[in-house]
């Protein structure tokens, strides 16, 4: 018997570090989809019809993050809950380079989460 709760309790042990490995996975994709956003120095994002350079771009979306609060465990509910478009008018957010082009923040995001996953293979 005691050797049947060992095995019992062994197994929940693991099933519980690798559930705290998979959330540690998510968080570290959202984090490197939010430092993508702010290190891109030559770029403005339209939140709102207003431009926004990087950093306040970034500090947007953790506030955004910190509000959506469970509701955002993975990268995926992440981009389509806090980082695609504006919660109050429902407009999406754009990106517009420094060479004029303009992209959806939810395309460049997809595309930064793609890069991803192909580095963590």
């Amino acid at each position: 018997m005691k050797l049947l709760f060992s095995v019992l309790l062994c197994g929940v042990l693991v099933a519980g570090i690798h559930a705290d490995a998979a959330a540690a996975s998510e968080a570290q994709k959202i984090e490197y989809l939010i430092r993508s956003v702010e290190q891109m120095s030559n770029a403005k994002f339209i939140r709102n019809g207003d431009a926004y350079d990087a950093k306040a771009a970034a500090d947007h979306l953790r506030l955004k993050l910190r509000t959506a609060g469970s509701h955002c465990k993975t990268a995926e509910n992440f981009i389509r809950r806090c980082a695609s478009k504006s919660s109050l008018s429902g407009e999406p957010y754009q990106i517009r380079f420094a060479d004029g082009r303009v992209m959806t923040s939810e395309a460049f995001l997809r595309q930064k989460l793609k890069q991803f996953d192909r580095r963590k293979k």
